[in-house]
């Protein structure tokens, strides 16, 4: 079913202190990564919240922030193709995780930072345009893994939420270079992994139906979508799957995406599943009440804790701070402070590394852990 049109308007409170800076002409902005000597290995100034310098593991080098992704440096963003540089990271970590035997990975990022519309968590912006740049960026992601011969011929599954969407994709992505990818959607994959055990959305039958009647002779009016755009499905050909990029599922759309995504895992377990964007942090962390959703809720434990987060970049502002929670597979957890100083009318952000772990801490851990390290600073 096509997503519903939800706003979301976020109030930059944080950056309050930055607005001068930004109207006034003179100034100029520069992203400043300070080393200490004894971290010479990195770009990244490392502290952990007592303010001590900390160090990743032994021989291990922890990637720097992608640049531009800073609100307090949007003019750079305008200019830089930051997702082209998150495609470049993640195709690294899913070529790592799949070596490794990892079949559950999670991609998470703001899709939407960078180019001439670049937006950040605070500027506006609805779900359909959310997921439109979802859509372009794996459209532009999956074709680097064809040249390899265990996803060539159809074995790169592109899982759209609906059919709609696999339409508009198939139409605005033209060419050899896309169609050597199967096109499908969630109830189309489902239901050939899954023998038929598609969970449909509640007004999915209702929809069907009348779009089946106001059809005529046409037999349906498509408004699901033209059904002929899916990509056959064939045993021992274009199935198993040797990899499913699965877009956007559940997040801004019906919760059955989340249930269908194990369903379509459970009838292909060797394929790798790599979910992008699907907001898998509601679900892990029980926004979805139970008593509500029990179907959902009995995937928690047993298939979405599972996923690993290959590459991972999400915003962190609160009380004061921003920073973010970063990882490109197979390193650990980093969480970034980002502040801004001013000198000679020119802005500095800088970067620094609160803390390392191979545990992802929670929400509000992250906050207490910059807000510990800004007040050392």
């Amino acid at each position: 079913m096509c997503r519903c049109h939800l706003s979301t308007i976020i109030t930059f409170v944080t950056l309050l202190q930055c607005t001068s800076s930004f109207t006034n002409p003179s100034f100029h902005l520069t992203r400043k990564q300070t080393v200490p000597a004894a971290l010479s290995s990195s770009s990244h100034t490392k502290l952990n919240a007592s303010g001590n310098s900390v160090s990743p593991p032994s021989g291990q080098k922890l990637s720097t922030l992608p640049k531009g992704i800073s609100p307090f440096e949007k003019s750079v963003s305008k200019s830089l193709d930051i997702q082209a540089d998150f495609r470049a990271r993640a195709k690294v970590a899913v070529e790592a995780a799949a070596a490794d035997g990892v079949r559950l990975l999670e991609i998470e990022f703001p899709p939407l930072i960078g180019g001439d519309q670049s937006k950040s968590q605070f500027d506006d912006f609805d779900n359909i345009q959310e997921l439109d740049k979802n859509k372009d960026w794996t459209m532009l992601f999956a074709p680097t893994f064809l040249g390899q011969k265990e996803y060539a011929n159809g074995k790169t599954w592109l899982v759209f939420p609906d059919l709609k969407e696999c339409e508009i994709a198939k139409k605005e992505w033209v060419g050899a270079r896309y169609r050597e990818a199967t096109f499908t959607t969630i109830e189309a994959a489902t239901s050939f992994l899954g023998q038929g055990s598609y969970d449909a959305p509640w007004a999915s039958s209702l929809v069907s139906g009348l779009s089946k009647a106001m059809g005529g002779d046409k037999g349906d009016a498509g408004f699901l979508g033209d059904t002929s755009v899916l990509d056959e499905l064939v045993d021992g050909k274009n199935s198993p799957p040797a990899i499913q990029f699965v877009i956007q599922p559940g997040n801004g759309g019906p919760v059955e995406d989340w249930i269908n995504c194990e369903k379509m895992h459970l009838g292909s377990p060797e394929s790798v599943m790599v979910i992008i964007n699907g907001a898998l942090d509601k679900v892990r962390a029980g926004y979805y009440p139970g008593v509500f959703f029990p179907k959902l809720a009995a995937t928690v434990d047993r298939f979405f804790k599972n996923f690993e987060s290959i590459f991972y970049l999400k915003p962190v502002s609160d009380k004061g701070v921003y920073g973010w929670l970063f990882r490109v597979y197979p390193e650990p957890w980093q969480l970034v402070l980002q502040t801004t100083t001013t000198k000679n009318n020119q802005i500095y952000v800088e970067d620094i590394v609160v803390n390392v772990s191979d545990v992802r801490p929670t929400y509000a851990e992250a906050v207490n852990l910059l807000v510990k390290a800004n007040s050392k600073l």
